[in-house]
């Protein structure tokens, strides 16, 4: 029983050296082992990171996502700033449209495009004031669909420089874990959360 663990624990051992890159020097006769990691190769821990990326995401948005190297997410950025400053221009020449036709019939004057051929206008002064209303409300929702895009840009220029220096060894996993109880056949689900001590 004895010699099976030593046996074991001996190619646990043997197995974990084949793992990693050894380099060998000979300083004084003797033999010196360096042993080199090669799942872990990352840059050094640099704590203002985040807040250099959120500042240069709020300076020019997309910069920070250049400086993380993601470099997918600036078109991303760029486009639904750019559909919510298009929808407030949009919006802004409707209301201005509406607008100048309340005025004119408010003047007594019959010759706005919405007024029609006849007697009796397309639209009535009261679906003015209704249009007028709703426009405004489109533009002020488009501001803020582009303050929003504005404000993710910072975040996740923040949040990506955190995670880009986050700490993921083997040390540490998440594991789903599912499991059938015997007495009333049910499913059993859960999460384990494993840390290894070194």
């Amino acid at each position: 029983m004895k010699s099976r663990l030593f046996c074991i624990l001996f190619l646990f051992t043997a197995a974990q050296l084949f793992a990693q890159i050894t380099d060998s020097l000979l300083i004084n006769n003797e033999k010196v082992i360096i042993i080199k990691d090669t799942l872990i190769n990352k840059e050094p821990y640099n704590p203002l990171a985040p807040s250099k990326a959120a500042f240069y995401s709020a300076v020019v948005p997309g910069l920070g996502q250049a400086y993380n190297k993601k470099y997918w997410k600036i078109p991303l950025i760029y486009a639904g700033m750019a559909t919510g400053v298009y929808f407030y221009i949009q919006n802004d020449k409707d209301y201005d449209r509406f607008r100048d036709a309340y005025k004119r019939r408010l003047a007594g004057f019959t010759d706005d495009e919405f007024y029609g051929d006849g007697e009796n206008p397309i639209i009535s002064t009261d679906r003015l004031i209704d249009a007028q209303k709703s426009a405004q409300r489109n533009k002020d929702l488009s501001i803020v669909v582009t303050l929003v895009f504005y404000l993710v840009n910072i975040i996740d220029a923040n949040v990506d420089a955190h995670l880009k220096q986050y700490n993921v060894s083997e040390d540490l996993s998440l594991q789903p874990n599912f499991e059938l109880n015997t007495i009333n056949a049910q499913a059993n689900y859960g999460l384990s959360l494993k840390y290894n001590f070194k």
